[in-house]
This record gives structure tokens, C-alpha cells and sequence, in this order.
């Protein structure tokens, strides 16, 4: 009993232990984190109150370096203001010195002027006597020569304008006698090599298609029923089928060159077959036109190949193979491009220029004449554009808008593409043209040498390419002759339109003739 109640009271008083102890740990914490908390502030204080000291120490040495460096550049600032107002002084005692001596010359200046106005005022005077004295002198001239003196002026300058303007024909024509001296043997070596170097044969291109037909019944088979084949050939083709009472021949006509000779291998392509009808007319035109568009092509690129120039655009190259179906009074475009071509680049090499660049000039020097027939403008307009479309050079531009002289030359090539293109055409049996325009030339040429005071006669010699002026020698010197020959020269190159050059020979005969009796 005593042991149960020795363990209860023990029990009861652990309890009271275990409480106390729970009481008073979170007391004794709590007064020892009061204690440490405390330390801790008091510790901040000290190193705030020397952190304090020290910022203050700091503040007060940085104030001082500012002061330092402000006082500084204080003096220098007021350093610079010296020597500013220092400069300043100087040019205020310059410019005061410059014053003064504008001064001075102002001053000397108005002296000098007074001094020349009173100089012009005698010089008036003096002419003034001067001229009563020779407007005296000129009445007693007049009446000593009883001739006004507009009239005295008159005469003298008829006589002067008679002497110099022979003089001047003299000259012009003693320097051109002197250049001819100096050039005329090499354009003849010039000339004569490039002609000896190439030689062509020279055939006459009609401007109108001939078809010819096994027998007069295939005219009716083209005609067809009510016309409807022939309808269907001009329609397709845009030319004009002639069929009249020529036996075996159907004559094709068209402004296009292209067009005529597509109908051309058409209506010879549909004779052949024989089977004669739109759907079968429609089918062969087509492939015609393709095969003349290939030709074309293919012309272009062996023109190019033969003359060696490459790099030539594949629609320019076009446009060259159409000049194969183009004739110029009879002469074919492309044949006379490539003549032009191998004649300026033999001029070129022997002059030490670029030949490729020539021979490209002298090709490409009537492109325009492939679209003349269906572009608005002259060959020389419509070549110039098609050069510029595709990337031509300067020079080979040129060329086009020079070789008739629409526009002054820019370089020497240009100036050889044209002598080629002008020895192309002029060439015996290059050229040919109607009747009628050549009986009106020759008249013209004569009519021009006609109108002309001291010609009594004249002739146009040689096709139209020499003209022969006979003139009265007792009207006309030799030096107006050479005058009149010149100016006969330039109303043609005005005036007139023509192939190849025209020579003017201005004859003057003297004779003396007696009978005796």
C-alpha cells in the first residue's frame, strides 16, 4: 500500500516536474533570445555610429576633392576668357588698322576718279573737234569724188566681196587638192583590197511571188466551189491571189515579203498534194509558216556563224534571217548586209580597229528594213530602236542612225559601215529600179545643172552616177567653176534621193577659132 502510494505521489510529482520544466523552458528561451537580441542591437549600434563617423569622414573628404576640382576649372575657365579677350583686342586693332587703310584708299580712289572724269571730259571735246574735222574732210572728199559716201562704201565693199570670194574658193579648193593628194591613195589601197578580198554573185529579186501550176484546170480546183479555197488562201495567208488569163500561173501579192513567200510554199505545197480544201489548206499553212520561221532562224544564225560574231541576241538573230526574204531595188537585204559586213570589217583590219565590232556594225546596219513593213517609221528609226531593245553597243547604234547621214558619225567604224554600204550599193549591177524613176532622176539632175547662170549644157552620164557641166568660159573662171561644182554637189545631196554616189565634172573650154580664106 505504502509502495502504490510512494509510486502515486512519485508520479504526481514528476507531473509537476514536467510542467514546471515545460513552463519554464519557453521563460528561459525567452529571456535568453531577449539577451542575445539585445547583444545583436547593440552591436549594430556601434558599427551604425562608426559606419555614421566614417560616411561623415568620407562626405566630408569627397566635398573637398569637389571644391579642389571646382576651383580648378574656375581657372581654367577664366584662363580661356583671357586669352579669348586677348584674341579679341587683336582683331579689333586689325580690323581698326584694315579701316583705316580702306580708308586711305577710298580717299586716293576718289581723287583717281576725279582726275579721269576731268580727262573723258577733254577726250569729249577733243572728239568732238575731231569728228567736225572729219565730217568736213568727208564733204570735201565728196564733192572733190561726187559720190555720197553710202555709195563710196558700197563699191568698196562689192570690190572687196569680188576679190575674197575668190579667195576663199581659191583656198578652199587649193586645201582640198591637198588633202585629196594625201588620201586619195590610201582610200584606193583601202578600197581596192576589200573589194579584191570579196566578191559576190549579184542576183535581181522580184517583188512579186509566181506560182506555177501543172495546167490551166488547177486554177478552177484553187478557186474551189463558189471561191471558198481562195477565200480560205487569203484569209490564212493576208496576200492577194492574182489569177488571170496568164496560162499555168498564179501570181501572189503582198507588201509583206514573209506572207508572199508563205503563200508561195503554200500554194505549192497544196499543188503537189492535190488535195485542195480549206481543212487541208488550213493544215498546210500552218506548217509552212513554221518551216519559213525556222528558215529565218537558221538564216540568222548562219550569217552570224559565217561572219564570226557571237553573242547576238536570239530575237536580233531574227530579225536577220528575215532580211533573207527583204529587197532593196532588186538587191537582197541580207545579202547586201553581209557584203556591208565583210567590206567595213576589211576596212577596220586594215586600219588596226576592232573588225568583229565592225562586221557586226555593217551587219546589223538595215535591221530596220526586217520590220519596215509592219512597224511605223524608216528602216534608219525602226534599226536604231530594235539595236537599243536588245543591248547593242554605242558604236553599232550609231552606225544605224549614220549610214545615210541622218546623224553625224561618232566614230570611225560608222564612218566605214557607211563607204561599205554606199560601194555595196553602187556597184555595177548591184541595184536595180523602175523605168520611170530612173528617166525622172536623170531629168532632175539635169534641171538642177540648168538653173545655174553661165550653163548651157549638160549631161547625166553613166546611169545617173556622173553629170558633165559645160559652162560659158567668158561667164565662169576656174574658180567659180570649182564653186559651181560644189554647189551642184550639195543641191543633189538636198534635193534628191539616190543610189550609190554622183560625180560632178564642171567643164570649161575656151577656143579661139578663124577661117581662112
Amino acid at each position: 500500500m505504502d509502495q502504490v502510494l510512494l509510486a502515486i505521489l512519485c508520479a504526481i510529482g514528476g507531473l509537476i516536474v514536467g510542467a514546471l520544466v515545460v513552463f519554464l523552458v519557453p521563460v528561459f528561451r525567452k529571456q535568453r533570445a531577449n539577451n542575445k537580441a539585445q547583444k545583436i542591437i547593440r552591436e549594430a549600434e556601434i558599427k551604425a555610429e562608426h559606419l555614421t563617423k566614417n560616411a561623415q569622414l568620407d562626405g566630408k573628404q569627397v566635398v573637398l576633392e569637389m571644391k579642389q576640382e571646382a576651383d580648378k576649372e574656375i581657372k581654367e575657365r577664366k584662363q580661356e576668357v583671357a586669352s579669348l579677350e586677348n584674341k579679341l583686342s587683336q582683331r579689333e586693332q586689325t580690323i581698326d588698322r584694315r579701316d583705316a587703310a580702306l580708308v586711305a584708299k577710298e580717299t586716293a580712289l576718289d581723287e583717281k576718279n576725279e582726275i579721269l572724269n576731268r580727262r573723258l571730259k577733254e577726250m569729249d571735246k577733243k572728239e568732238a573737234t575731231l569728228q567736225s574735222k572729219i565730217d568736213s574732210i568727208i564733204s570735201e572728199l565728196e564733192k572733190v569724188a561726187q559720190m555720197s559716201t553710202q555709195e563710196a562704201r558700197k563699191e568698196l565693199f562689192d570690190r572687196v566681196e569680188s576679190k575674197i570670194g575668190k579667195e576663199i574658193a581659191l583656198y578652199i579648193k587649193n586645201k582640198e587638192d591637198e588633202a585629196k593628194e594625201q588620201a586619195d591613195d590610201k582610200a584606193r589601197e583601202l578600197l581596192g583590197l576589200a573589194m579584191s578580198k570579196y566578191a559576190q554573185e549579184t542576183t535581181t529579186e522580184k517583188t512579186v511571188s509566181v506560182v506555177a501550176l501543172p495546167n490551166d484546170e488547177m486554177k478552177g480546183r484553187i478557186i474551189g466551189r463558189e471561191g471558198r479555197n481562195i477565200r480560205t488562201l487569203e484569209q490564212m495567208l493576208g496576200v492577194d491571189l492574182i489569177i488571170d488569163d496568164t496560162p499555168e500561173v498564179i501570181t501572189v501579192s503582198c507588201f509583206n515579203p514573209i506572207r508572199r513567200e508563205i503563200a508561195r510554199l503554200s500554194l505549192e505545197a497544196l499543188i503537189k498534194d492535190g488535195r485542195i480544201q480549206p481543212g487541208r489548206i488550213e493544215e498546210i499553212v500552218e506548217k509552212c509558216k513554221n518551216e519559213v520561221q525556222e528558215s529565218i532562224h537558221k538564216a540568222g544564225q548562219e550569217v552570224a556563224f559565217k561572219l564570226g560574231l557571237p553573242k547576238i541576241n536570239r530575237e536580233l538573230l531574227d530579225y536577220v534571217g528575215r532580211l533573207k526574204y527583204r529587197t532593196s531595188y532588186g538587191q537582197n537585204a541580207l545579202d547586201h548586209s553581209v557584203e556591208v559586213a565583210y567590206l567595213a570589217g576589211i576596212m577596220a583590219a586594215e586600219l588596226g580597229l576592232d573588225q568583229n565590232l565592225a562586221r557586226r556594225a555593217g551587219l546589223l546596219h538595215d535591221i530596220g528594213k526586217a520590220a519596215d513593213f509592219e512597224i511605223e517609221g524608216s528602216h534608219v528609226e525602226i534599226g536604231s530602236r530594235l539595236a537599243r531593245k536588245y543591248g547593242e553597243p554605242d558604236v553599232v547604234i550609231n552606225s544605224i542612225e549614220s549610214h545615210h547621214g541622218d546623224v553625224p558619225a561618232k566614230s570611225v567604224i560608222a564612218n566605214l559601215v557607211q563607204a561599205a554600204d554606199t560601194l555595196s550599193a553602187a556597184r555595177p549591177g548591184a541595184r536595180s529600179e523602175i523605168l520611170e524613176n530612173y528617166i525622172k532622176r536623170i531629168e532632175q539632175l539635169e534641171e538642177i545643172c540648168n538653173s545655174y547662170e553661165g550653163v548651157y549644157q549638160s549631161f547625166a552620164m553613166q546611169s545617173g552616177r556622173e553629170l558633165r557641166v559645160m559652162v560659158l568660159p567668158e561667164k565662169i573662171d576656174d574658180v567659180a567653176a570649182f564653186k559651181l561644182a560644189r554647189d551642184i554637189r550639195e543641191r543633189i545631196e538636198n534635193e534628191m534621193t539616190y543610189p550609190g554616189q554622183i560625180k560632178v565634172s564642171v567643164i570649161r573650154e575656151y577656143r579661139a577659132v578663124e577661117t581662112a580664106k
